[in-house]
């Protein structure tokens, strides 16, 4: 594909919107205040590293954000790692997200919860604030606390956004999963931050099916020693709630609270706020802390400025309670927005639900992922011809790179107004590096622009900045929201080592990437999983690019093949219903590679599989599958797979092919 075809503009803002927009107003805020003129975004992004403690104190001020303590200066130590951020300030991370339960917004809608086994679920601010209250004084009667860690195996829905406000009201910590992950996952994660407090579901539905878990749960709670308090929700109105000395219902808990107002207990802004944890597919997981004033002001930027997120707004992310776009998705409630939840399958009972979904709520940022939006391109269907979307703005997408054939598909049958918002960064910063603006045109296959305040570039492999071309990202100055630590790491060697150890000082995220002429990115996928045929660099993401347009294939994944000292590609197909793998589609596969990307890029052996291996989060398992085909001996931890089954299928494949011995 030529750099020009990858280019082309699909989507420009108008004049109405580069005025009106929050960045916009944003922008002309600040030269009105004496900083710039700035002749445009790309202007605004380089102040804003140039100035990056005054940038910051601009976001809080302009944001509207709320302390009980000023700081006494925004940044207190600049090392990385070890960044101070907000040193002397006391603030509420609840207090943040309920500040629209006063006055007259109070009575708006605040969250519309869906799901598959319950009905539509309606709360106003008002609501929200008060069961956020009542929760938090039932919890605080069983003896917890600030810094207590609360933990919810929850779905998507309302009872995880009220519990994660009662928390982090009295300065406890929230760390969640999603109910269909494993009991070994979820013991992996809970079992090393000793909750004391956990909310569970009974089960959960999916795809038009209900999976009863209560005893599955009665064991969980029952290998965490630390619980003081459970608290029961009943997901599945027909099966009987969990069962147990220390477990208190949902609607019990609620009343013996009831009329207690959320105490917004001041805490420090490197207070823990969330505990969020990696994939953990070779081992436990990482436990990542993030800090309340960086989490919330980085939240702020994001969802306000570059989301274009506010109060006459309804916002609907989909994602599970085990991935950081739901934590993403619950700061959209700062902003005084409605958020729409959806708990349950994105394809049940059609590919057309989410639509239907956003039209009937007059959603006007809908959030999804790249798998979706390639799965609809796939079914042709045609939302934007069948569906109201006169209030969507916003259409966000994360999870994997973005085919530039999903930016055609969006702009010509799916939603052709909207500004398609490809956003990326991480669980590790529970936030972004690159994504969107409404400053800026949309060009395809492109993410928009670095973020503002975002000191973000591309490094060679002997830390020099490249100029043109790939390489990886980094960070080079803080970021309000990396992490404060990692959970029982008291010297912080395995936070240095995961991010500081290859560029000492500045932040290595392990994506593969290149910034484009017009300030924009391309990520290539993960710098760890990038393949070296012939000691050339490439990235997956540059064949599934070339192979997921391909209608025959339903799925893939690639990997690197070591062999006599160089890197043969082996490329994992799964064919679409009804198609097989033959010679022809080989061919077919192989020329398309060659063409769009080079001959470089053409596999050596193409071996037709019945599934690929994701992590609960939705991400493909590409270092699994190159380590079993490389003769690695380490075990990887099946509970963190979605589908492991897929890694003994594929296990099957390589030793019926020769390329793993019997």
């Amino acid at each position: 594909m030529s750099t020009t075809e990858q280019s082309t503009v699909v989507w420009a803002p108008t004049e109405t919107t580069l005025a009106q927009s929050r960045m916009g107003q944003f922008k002309s805020w600040l030269e009105r205040d004496g900083f710039g003129p700035f002749a445009d975004y790309h202007a605004l992004h380089q102040w804003s590293i140039d100035e990056l403690e005054t940038f910051w104190q601009k976001v809080w001020d302009y944001c509207g954000l709320v302390c009980d303590t000023p700081a006494s200066q925004v940044l207190g130590d600049r090392s990385m790692p070890g960044a101070e951020w907000f040193p002397g300030m006391k603030l509420n991370f609840a207090a943040n997200l309920l500040r629209w339960a006063e006055g007259e917004h109070a009575d708006k809608e605040a969250v519309v919860a869906y799901c598959e086994t319950r009905p539509v679920l309606r709360k106003s601010y008002r609501e929200l604030k008060a069961d956020a209250g009542a929760l938090e004084a039932f919890l605080r009667s069983k003896g917890i606390g600030k810094g207590d860690r609360v933990a919810g195996v929850v779905t998507n829905g309302y009872e995880a956004l009220v519990g994660m406000l009662a928390a982090t009201s009295m300065g406890a910590i929230w760390s969640s999963a999603s109910p269909d992950f494993g009991i070994g996952a979820i013991n992996d994660r809970f079992g090393q931050i000793e909750p004391a407090a956990l909310i569970v579901v009974n089960g959960y539905g999916y795809g038009g099916k209900t999976f009863a878990r209560q005893q599955d749960f009665v064991d969980l709670i029952a290998g965490l020693p630390s619980l003081k308090a459970v608290v029961s929700v009943q997901q599945l109105p027909e099966e009987p709630p969990i069962s147990g000395e220390r477990v208190t219902t949902w609607e019990q808990a609620l009343e013996a609270g009831a009329g207690q107002e959320p105490s917004f207990t001041p805490v420090d802004p490197d207070h823990p706020v969330y505990i969020l944890y990696s994939s953990g597919t070779t081992g436990k997981p990482k436990c990542i802390v993030h800090g309340t004033a960086g989490l919330l002001i980085n939240h702020a930027k994001e969802l306000m400025l570059h989301g274009d997120v506010g109060p006459d707004d309804r916002f609907l992310y989909f994602t599970t309670c085990g991935w950081m776009m739901w934590n993403w998705q619950a700061s959209a409630l700062m902003t005084g927005a409605a958020v729409i939840t959806v708990d349950g399958s994105p394809g049940y009972p059609s590919l057309d639900f989410l639509w239907d979904t956003v039209a009937k709520e007059k959603v006007t940022h809908y959030g999804t992922s790249a798998r979706f939006i390639a799965g609809c391109r796939k079914a042709e269907l045609q939302p934007a011809k069948t569906h109201d979307q006169s209030a969507l703005r916003v259409v966000f997408s994360t999870g994997s790179p973005l085919l530039p054939e999903d930016y055609d598909w969006i702009y010509s049958d799916g939603a052709p107004n909207v500004l398609l918002g490809s956003i990326a960064g991480g669980t590790d910063i529970c936030g972004c590096f690159v994504g969107a603006t409404p400053l800026l045109p949309v060009r395809r296959g492109e993410i928009q622009c670095r973020f503002l305040g975002v000191d973000a570039v591309a490094y060679d492999d002997e830390g020099q900045l490249v100029s043109d071309g790939r390489g990886e990202l980094v960070c080079r100055q803080p970021l309000p929201s990396m992490p404060v630590s990692f959970w029982q790491d008291p010297n912080n060697e395995r936070y240095q080592d995961a991010y500081f150890n290859t560029f000492p000082g500045v932040w290595a995220h392990g994506d593969f990437i290149e910034f484009t002429e017009h300030g924009g990115a391309i990520i290539y996928g993960r710098s760890d999983a990038t393949l070296n045929p012939g000691g050339v660099r490439i990235g997956t993401a540059e064949i599934y690019r070339q192979v997921e347009t391909i209608a025959e294939v339903k799925d893939s994944l690639v990997v690197g093949r070591q062999i006599e000292g160089d890197v043969e590609v082996v490329l994992f197909v799964v064919p679409a219903e009804g198609q097989t793998v033959t010679d022809d589609l080989i061919k077919t596969l192989k020329t398309k590679i060659r063409e769009g990307a080079s001959p470089r890029h053409v596999p050596k052996h193409i071996v037709e599989v019945p599934d690929i291996p994701y992590t609960r989060s939705g991400k493909k398992v590409e270092l699994a599958v190159a380590r079993l085909i490389n003769g690695s001996k380490k075990a990887d931890n099946r509970d963190a797979l979605g589908n492991p089954e897929a890694l003994d299928q594929i296990r099957e494949r390589l030793v019926e092919s020769g390329l793993l011995p019997k």
